[in-house]
């Protein structure tokens, strides 16, 4: 999986996985004293709530039996060191426990994969792939491990299908059932994570192919090795012989602080370890210059060329023990686009196959695909945000915190909350740190037997697996005729429960598209019993400057900011889901223990950055400044005008399934299309298909309620283009019509074949029972822009069978 939210996360992910594979019953996992020290925190975080023991220690010290499940490893260490972890895997594997190793793809290129070592997972940032550092974020972590898992993998996976004329096609394998429709039975709750960023590394790879990335990888290296010997001959002593890009030595505490003072005034910042090393991290950035600069630093004076040359040792990374000699990136895409020009028509070529939001409005429902201004995306290019260490000295990064802290002033005055926490890096991690404070609030009371959580029949499926992660029992609470949670059954089963009751989850506006009347109702029950309640807010742009979720009885919200306040999606992310608190729950915020955030009572971090994918903040920081308090109020108005004027033109053709006791949706609508699967075989997919031939992306299929279409117009659309949506629509019900009258049977008719491919179009021998035209152009406007579907149906089930291989030959 190429898109996970950040190391630390892919890390806790790892662990999971491992719980869940590992045979016999074991409780314990294994973390090493040489990992990211960010990694170990959000581990533990994780295991805090699963009864899971996490052991940090030394390699050579540990003492792993058969009580372990799992062991994780940092491959270069996080001081820099490079260990042959051989001889422990082999040893960690006799007693039945799986190897995650957390590897640094660059130095890859050069070091021998851990695959080939015993690694059962492999995990790691791809951060070093040209994307910026961006205060911590977001980065896309991979995860990689034995097929054997991959029923157990977190997140989605691509696979090669094909179509319905043969040609090869690429969709999301295994579905989604995997994770998301397991619920409460889900080993993860990521549902997209970070696609922009693993796209940028890709093309990051693409760009430089096998060749080029082993040599930048060899230069890193060099200059690494020739800072080495210039401290060896300063005096210093190198904590490592074997290394990578990052060397460490001893220093004493008067040294210490020397050098922080001499390098605080030449502008360089060191990582300065507690018991004294220090350690300093090169890129292909790196020059000779620098590395005179880090050397006067630590000398306190100019350096002579003597201190300045080649090491005369041998280089222990040419050592079997630990060179690369299997190859890599052999697929041909690695091998293909070296220059600027090839790149830019490969990406252009590819860009040509998306429908995107310059095609046509996207109406996904509870996404809310909306216009993301391009003065909103500037700042993010600026390299005073794009170039900020997540843990730079917070006086060097004063103009991050300002911003950071208004961007939480204002979500607090949007929400009625107290605090807000940046942190969470997708909804997902929002709900699961919001469950984390109501955790720790019950334990802060004494009152751990609080573990059932209430979660409605029609809720996101990450909410019961958020549940389970936080260490929560779910308990599913019935849905009325309209949609709403049935209060009668919710007051039964929290009555029930009422000396275990932990939490309510609930969305609001209601995931079936309502505003839940009896919002306050609901929470005075939940409150009543002792519980708290959460709210999903990824329908928040339904609220803004309308209502307070803190005001109407919610403890704790997540708020999608890449949907309320105009991230963009970037085909699943990044994103950035922050959680507002009532003030009793404020000490329970997320923090991180080496960015001095949060209280002391918080559960540890979600996160690997202490305020998550903070890189992309400006953007929310923008919109909200931009926008003003009647901008945001206007924006959620139409939003909501904009649902009910496609739910009323679209009446009479399809049913809304659900509506308000004053008969209007709220920012969204469920178009019920059941009907048509029993009186003429036509499905919800026929229909999704159809739409690609008229311009426009699906919105979503089957969800919360199977055979239905669920409507989001954002505000962002003009009537224009929501009337040519409904056009399209009509149009394909006309077409459902005639078959409903035995004009047409619908094996035979375009809803059956779409979407047409102009390949098809083109060929010869044209046999269907309707015209090449009716088929490329059913509505007038395709005559001047015609979005061409590069690919025809796709059979899902081959593509389950066959995910993708990189070994493809040259």
């Amino acid at each position: 999986n190429a898109s996970l939210l950040d190391e630390g996360t892919a890390a806790a992910e790892a662990m999971t996985l491992c719980a869940a594979v590992a045979k016999g019953d074991r409780s314990k996992f294994f973390v090493s004293q040489d990992c990211h020290p960010q990694s170990i925190e959000v581990v533990e975080t994780r295991a805090s709530a699963l009864d899971i023991e996490v052991v940090v220690g030394s390699v050579d010290d540990a003492k792993v039996d058969e009580s372990y499940f799992g062991v994780l490893l940092q491959y270069p260490c996080s001081d820099g060191g490079v260990v042959n972890y051989e001889d422990f895997i082999k040893r960690a594997k006799k007693c039945g426990a799986l190897a995650v190793v957390a590897a640094d793809l660059l130095s890859l290129t050069i070091l021998r994969p851990p695959g080939e070592f015993g690694a059962d997972v492999v995990i790691g940032s791809s951060q070093r792939f040209g994307v910026p550092l961006g205060f911590g974020g977001p980065h896309a972590a991979f995860f990689a491990t034995l097929d054997a898992h991959k029923r157990h993998i977190p997140g989605r996976l691509i696979g090669v299908s094909k179509d319905s004329s043969g040609k090869s096609a690429f969709r999301l394998a295994l579905q989604t059932r995997e994770q998301h429709i397991k619920r409460d039975r889900a080993t993860s709750n990521i549902c997209t994570a970070q696609v922009l960023l693993a796209v940028i590394a890709s093309m990051y790879a693409v760009y430089h192919g096998p060749k080029r990335l082993r040599r930048i990888a060899v230069r890193v290296h060099a200059y690494a090795r020739l800072l080495a010997s210039g401290l060896e001959r300063l005096g210093y002593k190198l904590c490592h012989q074997a290394y990578f890009d990052t060397v460490c030595v001893e220093a004493s505490e008067t040294q210490r602080r020397e050098i922080a003072d001499r390098s605080r005034m030449r502008g360089v910042n060191f990582r300065y370890f507690d018991d004294g090393r220090i350690s300093i991290s090169l890129d292909e950035l790196s020059t000779s210059e620098e590395v005179r600069t880090i050397l006067e630093i630590f000398s306190g004076n100019s350096i002579s060329s003597d201190i300045l040359s080649e090491p005369q040792d041998s280089d222990p990374l040419t050592a079997d023990a630990f060179a690369r000699k299997s190859d890599y990136l052999t697929h041909p895409v690695f091998n293909s686009y070296h220059s600027e020009t090839e790149l830019l028509r490969y990406l252009y070529r590819l860009m040509s196959k998306d429908i995107a939001l310059t095609h046509s409005m996207i109406p996904l429902g509870s996404c809310t695909m909306k216009l993301n201004a391009t003065a909103e995306m500037i700042p993010v290019t600026w390299p005073e945000f794009g170039n900020m260490h997540p843990f730079a000295p917070r006086d060097q990064a004063s103009g991050y915190m300002e911003l950071i802290s208004e961007l939480e002033r204002l979500l607090c005055e949007i929400t009625g909350f107290s605090a807000v926490s940046l942190q969470p890096n997708s909804g997902a991690q929002g709900e699961y740190a919001g469950l984390l404070a109501i955790r720790g609030y019950h334990h802060s009371r004494g009152d751990k037997r609080r573990k059932i959580c209430l979660i409605p029949e029609s809720a996101h499926g990450t909410n019961p697996a958020s549940a389970v992660m936080a260490g929560m029992q779910v308990v599913k609470v019935g849905c009325d005729e309209s949609g709403n949670i049935d209060v009668a059954d919710l007051k039964e089963k929290a009555e029930k429960h009422k000396s275990e009751l932990a939490a309510l989850m609930v969305t609001y506006p209601s995931t079936h598209g309502v505003f839940e009347e009896s919002i306050k109702e609901i929470c005075d029950v939940v409150h009543g019993c002792g519980g708290q309640v959460y709210m999903d807010g990824a329908n928040l742009n339904a609220q803004v400057g309308l209502c307070r979720p803190g005001e109407f009885g919610a403890d704790v919200a997540h708020l999608n900011l890449h949907k309320t306040f105009c991230i963009p999606h970037g085909g699943g992310g990044p994103g950035v889901g922050p959680i507002g608190v009532l003030e009793h729950l404020k000490p329970f915020l997320p923090g991180s223990r080496y960015a001095c955030v949060g209280e002391s009572s918080s559960p540890g971090a979600v996160a690997a950055a202490p305020w998550g994918s903070a890189g992309i903040l400006p953007i929310s920081y923008t919109y909200l400044k931009m926008m003003g308090s009647r901008g945001i109020k206007r924006a959620t108005e139409v939003a909501i005008l904009n649902a009910n004027y496609i739910a009323k033109r679209l009446e009479g053709h399809f049913d809304v399934l659900y509506k308000g006791a004053q008969g209007f949706v709220a920012h969204e609508c469920i178009l019920d299309l059941r009907k048509f699967k029993r009186s003429v075989g036509i499905e919800v997919g026929d229909v999704a298909k159809r739409l690609m031939d008229y311009g426009f992306h699906a919105p979503t299929v089957s969800w919360p309620v199977v055979e239905t279409l669920m409507v989001e117009p954002t505000e962002s659309e003009s009537q224009q283009e929501l009337d040519r949506f409904c056009d399209a629509m009509i149009a394909i019900r006309a077409e459902i019509a005639a078959i409903e009258r035995g004009e047409m049977k619908a094996d035979e008719s375009p809803l059956r074949f779409a979407p047409h491919t102009a390949e098809v179009l083109l060929s010869a021998d044209w046999d269907r029972a309707y015209s090449r035209e009716q088929a490329a152009y059913p509505a007038a406007w395709l005559r001047e822009d015609k979005y061409w579907p590069p690919v025809g149906r796709i059979d899902a089930a081959f593509g389950d069978r066959n995910l993708f291989c990189s070994c493809v030959p040259m």
